[in-house]
């Protein structure tokens, strides 16, 4: 299979404070991988270090071949490969949905506002979204700014998409609808990295779920195997405890 992003030996640490120890592991193209684990155990981090907003403390980040934490490397061409969703929706309140997901095709990637407007109005209808175009993100529930933040990210047509716990901040109602979306992505054959605490996602929906514990990766497998017959004691114990609750 093609390795999309290939994460070796990563580290991460916040002063004497370290979150990331010695992180393997790799996405393949087409292929939806799912971290788990609880809070604190560094899968937020690890998403941040992949797209860069958090500068890893050491390792290599494999992006099509190229360590892209080499100097000579353009950190902001790669930035662009990545689609990234986040717990809050990040949205510009003073633009409309349309605009919103037009302004970074037009300011980034210098698309015209006549191209940039018909690539949003695409991923706005994938999303659910396209009656909505002249509405302000006050106006909207969350989990329909949680799909306008969805189709603006598809709109700059990145490789992967990284979701940080998309579903975190959303009223219990809302969540389906985000997942639904998520998971007709992922049916589409998109590349998708996703924190999540939604377990019956993770078991649906990835192709391989990856177990995060105190800064390590402590199991990773087919979801099957992970959620069915998971070999570490922690795994087992962390699925216990929230699959229980």
């Amino acid at each position: 299979m093609e390795k999309v992003i290939e994460i070796k030996h990563l580290n991460k640490s916040f002063g004497a404070h370290e979150v990331l120890k010695d992180i393997d592991f790799s996405v393949n193209k087409g292929e939806v991988v799912c971290i788990i684990g609880s809070s604190g155990s560094g899968k937020s981090t690890l998403l941040r270090c992949v797209n860069l907003l958090e500068k890893p403390s050491g390792g290599e980040i494999i992006y099509n071949g190229e360590n892209i934490l080499d100097d000579k490397h353009d950190v902001y061409a790669y930035r662009t490969k990545l689609g990234m969703v986040f717990q809050q929706f990040n949205l510009f309140n003073n633009h409309d949905v349309l605009s919103n997901c037009t302004v970074g095709q037009m300011k980034v990637l210098k698309r015209s506002k006549e191209e940039a407007e018909k690539i949003a109005m695409k991923y706005l209808k994938i999303v659910g979204m396209d009656q909505y175009i002249h509405a302000k993100p006050k106006q909207l529930s969350g989990g329909q700014k949680q799909r306008v933040a969805i189709a603006r990210a598809l709109s700059m047509e990145p490789d992967v998409m990284l979701f940080d716990e998309p579903t975190s901040a959303l009223d219990p109602e809302m969540v389906g609808e985000v997942l639904k979306v998520m998971k007709e992505l992922a049916d589409s054959g998109l590349t998708m990295l996703v924190v999540t605490h939604e377990m019956g996602f993770a078991k649906e929906v990835s192709d391989r779920v990856v177990f995060m514990d105190k800064g390590v990766i402590a199991e990773e497998g087919r979801p099957e195997d992970i959620f069915n017959a998971p070999k570490e004691q922690r795994t087992k114990e962390f699925l216990k405890r929230v699959l229980e609750a």
